[in-house]
């Protein structure tokens, strides 16, 4: 028998918007608090730039891949201890990856990473698709993508700043000991689904699914923004260090590190664009922040710090609401199997990092940041198309129950 949505206002969405906001953090700190450090990467272990960006790359790689094999484990067995075994072995793994002898097993450490940290982010868009009532549902993805956005600063921000004045491999071993914490307070905090209804699970339920969210209107639309979107998105925070740590401007491995504070306006435009995007729809918002981030994008071809770290901001901010504005659509456009379409969203969301990071550092190697730039523009151009497009989808009739 299902049960009420839950709404904004109640004790149960205050403890799972904790939850979610742990588990955000702690998907973002360890998959990203080794982006700030690939220069030192780099000058450890004789590595290019694309060489060095592998550490992240094979990590989301891994990760798109086993999103989906996550949600058709998750049907099942059921969110919660799958969301929560992932949390505890990102720990473990990162903890693991401090004391790596070579590049080669760090990338190895990094890929198991990303395979068993799957269980996590898919299956949070689809428990709160599940839990939460319709009306407050931009407002609790808003909140998980904050939590995102809060762990990608705090991982990037401590992983610079400590291994400045000590070691990479202590700032790793740091982000193992959080994720660990976080894996706990997520446990004890979150609700058991009571919307939750398994399917069959495995394969054949994986391609049939699949085949079924392909063949909506809208939802390959929003998954090919989600590819395009995160793989700008990473390349910005991928190569600017490379840029800034440069003779030009010569700031500090922690000074830079530090710009990742500047998640913290992805922590306020994620739930501002959920408002937002409840109230005025999802297809009026999702054009106009993405033009934000194309603003903020050419502001850093400035050769003034100010300006680029202004330009950076503006980016940040437009990322964050975007996707927040394209996960909670995908939550209420889907239907069942739900957590397949957040985890295919997800997969083109972890492989645009992967191809796009990687191939942003060949072009950075070949034209530097200009180059980057033009490449960056390019894609966001190709979706803000897409966005514009999705302003004529037809809306989907509401499910009949009885």
């Amino acid at each position: 028998m299902s049960h009420t949505p839950i709404s904004a206002g109640s004790p149960e969405f205050r403890r799972i918007n904790r939850a979610m906001v742990f588990g955000g953090f702690s998907t973002f700190a360890l998959l990203y608090c080794v982006q700030p450090l690939m220069p030192l990467l780099a000058h450890d272990f004789q590595l290019t730039p694309a060489q060095s960006s592998l550490a992240l790359s094979v990590a989301t790689g891994t990760l798109a891949v086993s999103l989906l094999a996550s949600s058709v484990l998750s049907e099942r067995y059921g969110r919660k201890p799958l969301m929560a075994g992932s949390m505890f072995c990102g720990g473990v793994l990162t903890l693991l990856a401090a004391f790596a002898q070579g590049y080669g097993q760090l990338l190895l450490l990094r890929a198991l990473l990303g395979l068993l940290l799957g269980g996590m982010p898919a299956l949070a868009m689809a428990y709160l698709s599940e839990e939460i009532a319709g009306p407050s549902l931009g407002h609790s993805m808003g909140l998980y993508i904050g939590g995102s956005a809060f762990g990608g600063m705090t991982g990037r921000v401590l992983a610079s700043v400590i291994s400045d004045f000590y070691d990479w491999r202590i700032a790793v071993g740091a982000m193992g000991a959080m994720g660990l914490y976080a894996a706990w307070e997520f446990n004890r905090s979150l609700p058991a689904s009571t919307n939750f209804r398994g399917g069959q699970g495995g394969w054949r339920a994986l391609f049939s699914g699949t085949a079924k969210h392909v063949s909506d209107a809208g939802l390959p639309w929003l998954f090919s923004l989600s590819f395009l979107l995160m793989g700008v998105f990473v390349s910005m925070y991928n190569y600017i260090g490379y840029r800034l740590l440069a003779p030009s401007f010569g700031l500090r491995q922690s000074a830079v590190g530090a710009l990742s504070i500047l998640y913290l306006l992805g922590i306020f435009s994620s739930v501002w664009a959920g408002k937002l995007a409840d109230r005025l729809g999802r297809r009026n918002v999702l054009w106009m922040v993405m033009l934000v981030m194309l603003g903020g994008l050419l502001l850093t071809l400035s050769s003034m710090v100010l300006l680029i770290v202004a330009g950076m901001g503006l980016f940040t901010f437009g990322f964050f609401a975007s996707h927040s504005v394209c996960s909670s659509w995908v939550g209420r456009r889907a239907r069942p199997p739900q957590a397949l379409a957040s985890a295919l969203y997800l997969f083109f969301y972890y492989l645009g990092s992967s191809v796009v990071g990687w191939v942003s550092g060949i072009v950075w190697a070949w034209a530097g940041w200009a180059g980057v730039v033009s490449m960056l523009g390019a894609v966001l151009l190709a979706a803000m198309a897409v966005a514009l497009r999705l302003r004529g989808l037809a809306p989907l009739e509401p499910v009949k129950v009885g």
